[in-house]
């Protein structure tokens, strides 16, 4: 039996977190990636959870585009696969 690919969540599932931690709600910015440089919100992102951290995929091409880790008294957060990433104001 071949090995499954783990369940993964949309972007959604970084609004808890990321507000947390930056104040703000992140899953209606749009996000471009580093890979592919497609422009997408944050929503559609794919979400994998493992233990204490969340790396976030590109919905098109699959890279990396962030990597969240928490413990109780800290965070720690990559964004290394975004260029830019626009959001609203006010």
């Amino acid at each position: 039996m071949p090995n499954a690919a783990p369940p993964h969540l949309d972007g959604n599932a970084l609004a808890g977190p990321f507000a947390e931690l930056l104040g703000i709600d992140v899953t209606e910015a749009s996000g471009r990636c580093a890979g592919c440089g497609a422009v997408a919100e944050v929503a559609r992102a794919m979400v994998y959870r493992s233990g204490a951290g969340s790396v976030v995929r590109c919905a098109s091409c699959g890279e990396v585009l962030a990597v969240l880790v928490q413990s109780p008294d800290r965070a720690w957060l990559s964004m290394r696969g975004l260029t830019a990433i626009e959001m609203r104001r006010g």
